[in-house]
Formats: structure tokens, C-alpha cells, sequence
């Protein structure tokens, strides 16, 4: 088996091996993977952090070694912090990174990958915050616009944004809004919630296919179009520039 790491600011992750396939999800900068399929010109992969699997572009695979993976696998997870900053090279070339790139083996602003050896100033984040703090993470997306597998300031969807501002305080959850619904404990009442509390809304089927993340004073930040504030309420998330309810709530759920 081969394994990679990204090292560019991102990569898509597309649902075949074709550039007309829908976006899945994208791989930030640092992330790691296991290569589980190829061809000529795509890799079929899984990351590591979420256990997501789609197709890369062959040209942009980075490969490792499985040690090298596994030592990544067991190291500490450290993040960017700033909505788009520059890493720098020896030769002091700049490359963009985007808010969550992970910083792989980071220590007094400086990491490596595949033992070459780069420079971050930024802000990070890696340590378990408070509630507060997910609250103000999530703030940084507002109005970033919705793109469906999207990750990134620049385009996101709604469980991509809630993975993110997640995993920008420390805690991990899966990449689908169903897959994240199996995490956590359920509140029986909205009343029961705090302000960053996950809520999870479902399709005609019973499919859950969106989330949120619970603000004070009932309402909610999630992406729908954009990422945006709504009313929530015991039928969903009620859009007033619609004037009508736009999501029903399936489940409330505690992660932390």
C-alpha cells in the first residue's frame, strides 16, 4: 500500500476519477492518506483524519513512507489559525495555506514535511477550547459561500463547516452530517442545548443530510447558501428572508 500527504493548500477529493465528478470533500495542506486505488492519471484515497475516500489527481499525490504516515497518525494535531496565511521555505519561497492546514510536527514556528524543513508566524490551534471558543471559530466562516464537499473560507458545506470549526478547537468529528449524527449524546429539547451544541436536520426519507451549530437565544450558524444566521425552533431552522422554515430538526446532540 502507498501512502500521501498533501502539500499544497488544497486538493479536491472528487467522488470519481473524472474532473467532471462531484466534490466530495478536499484535502488542506499536512493532511495525510492512505492510497487504496490507481490508475494512469487518479488515485482512489482514504485521510486519515475522517476516514473520507475519493479520487485525487495523480499529479498532486506526495508520496510518504508508512512509517513517516504512522508517526503522523500518532502526533499531536496543529493547525492554522488564520483565514489565509504563508508558510516559507529555506530558499524562502512563500506558499498560501488556508485556516486549518496542518502544521505537521510543529514546534517554535517551525515544522517539517518529508524532512524538509518549513516556517509558520501564524496563529494556531490544537488544544481542546471551550464552547465560547468553537462559537468564535465558527464566526470566522460567516458568509463564506456554500460549496457542496467544500472545507475552506472560500467554499464550504454544512457539515465541512461544522468538521472544521470542530476540529479548530481540538475535537473530531466525522465528514457527513449523518456520519457526525452518530456522535455525541442527544438532547431531548432545544432547551437543553448550549450555545455550540450540534443540531441536525433530516429529508422527506428520514435521511439526515444537514447540520448547525447552536448559538445562543435560538438561533443557529450553519451553511445554506452561505454560512448564515437563522431562528431555530422545535419544527427546524426558520429563514426570514424566506419567510418560511427551510430545514426540519432531526436531533439535537452534545459532542463535549
Amino acid at each position: 500500500m502507498k501512502y500521501g500527504i498533501c502539500n499544497l493548500s488544497t486538493i479536491p477529493l472528487y467522488e470519481a476519477s473524472d474532473n467532471a465528478s462531484e466534490l466530495i470533500s478536499q484535502v488542506l495542506f499536512g493532511e495525510h492518506y492512505k492510497v487504496l486505488q490507481e490508475n494512469k492519471k487518479w488515485l482512489k484515497i482514504k485521510l486519515n483524519y475522517d476516514n473520507c475516500e475519493g479520487w485525487i489527481d495523480a499529479k498532486q499525490h506526495i508520496e510518504i513512507s508508512k512509517e513517516y504516515f504512522d508517526l503522523l497518525a500518532k502526533t499531536d494535531r496543529i493547525v492554522s489559525n488564520e483565514f489565509i496565511d504563508f508558510i516559507e521555505d529555506e530558499q524562502h519561497n512563500l506558499f498560501p495555506i488556508i485556516l486549518g492546514s496542518r502544521l505537521p510536527f510543529y514546534t517554535k514556528n517551525s515544522f517539517e514535511i518529508k524532512n524538509k524543513k518549513l516556517s509558520f508566524n501564524g496563529r494556531i490551534s490544537g488544544n481542546k477550547s471551550s464552547k465560547k471558543s468553537i462559537i468564535n471559530a465558527a464566526f470566522t466562516y460567516l458568509n463564506a459561500p456554500f460549496l457542496r464537499g467544500g472545507k475552506t473560507p472560500f467554499g464550504i458545506d454544512s457539515s465541512g463547516f461544522t468538521q472544521m470549526v470542530y476540529m479548530l478547537n481540538g475535537y473530531h468529528l466525522l465528514r457527513s452530517a449523518s456520519q457526525q449524527a452518530t456522535q455525541g449524546e442527544v438532547l431531548s429539547f432545544i432547551e437543553e442545548s448550549d450555545p455550540g451544541d450540534l443540531a441536525f436536520f433530516d429529508d422527506n426519507e428520514g435521511q439526515i443530510i444537514h447540520v448547525g451549530i447552536i448559538l445562543a437565544n435560538h438561533h443557529i450558524i450553519h451553511a445554506s447558501g452561505k454560512v448564515r444566521i437563522d431562528r431555530l425552533d422545535h419544527s427546524g431552522i426558520y429563514n426570514a428572508d424566506l419567510n418560511k422554515h427551510t430545514h426540519k430538526l432531526r436531533v439535537i446532540k452534545k459532542i463535549f
